[in-house]
């Protein structure tokens, strides 16, 4: 499950605004049924780790770190460092590692799901918005929202590849099944790239 929302700093950012409030009423809810009040501020997105469905993790854009939450128990453990502005985040198929895309300091923090430890910081463009990982778990998408590409991340290795020119301002991107075709959504330009 995603929930998508954010603040924003790139074009037509007020435009998604309503997404924060719909993101925080999860994340409250989820954290209500634990007895908790709050998570850290300003949650942008959640997303559930399958398999096994174990943990979800909320980025936390104003305190720069991603809570998670043990999805049996609806407890909230304790947040993970990222870096500035986290946005999206994805799972690997195998739910080994989620890869969350950090707005403000141009990279991508890999985070170990069972240790839920920080792992270095991948450079990526400028600005990256959204993420998706392909099918067989080998290759993250992240899309540059200032710079106009999506960078390839080898999921092995954790590298970055050749950035890829697309529309303007790309912000989300969807793989098919197949894992043979990425889609990207270019804010800017009002169109999609295969």
């Amino acid at each position: 499950m995603v929930v998508r929302g954010s603040l924003g700093r790139g074009p037509k950012a007020g435009r998604r605004a309503g997404g924060v409030a719909l993101v925080a009423v999860v994340a409250a809810a989820v954290l209500a049924l634990s007895g908790q009040s709050a998570l850290a501020t300003t949650p942008a997105v959640i997303q559930t780790v399958t398999p096994p469905g174990a943990t979800a993790f909320v980025t936390n854009q104003a305190s720069n770190n991603v809570t998670p939450i043990d999805v049996a128990t609806k407890m909230a453990g304790t947040p993970i460092s990222v870096g500035t502005l986290p946005f999206a985040v994805a799972i690997t198929p195998d739910g080994k590692t989620a890869f969350v895309t950090n707005q403000g300091s141009n990279n991508v923090t890999p985070i170990d799901v069972a240790t839920k430890m920080a792992g270095t910081p991948i450079s990526v463009g400028s600005d990256p918005r959204g993420v998706a990982i392909t099918p067989d778990g080998k290759t993250a998408f992240v899309t540059n929202i200032s710079s106009n590409t999506v960078t390839p991340i080898d999921v092995a290795s954790k590298t970055p590849g050749a950035p890829i020119p697309v529309g303007t301002n790309p912000s989300a991107v969807a793989i098919t099944p197949d894992g043979k075709t990425a889609f990207v959504t270019n804010q800017g330009s009002n169109n999609v790239t295969p």
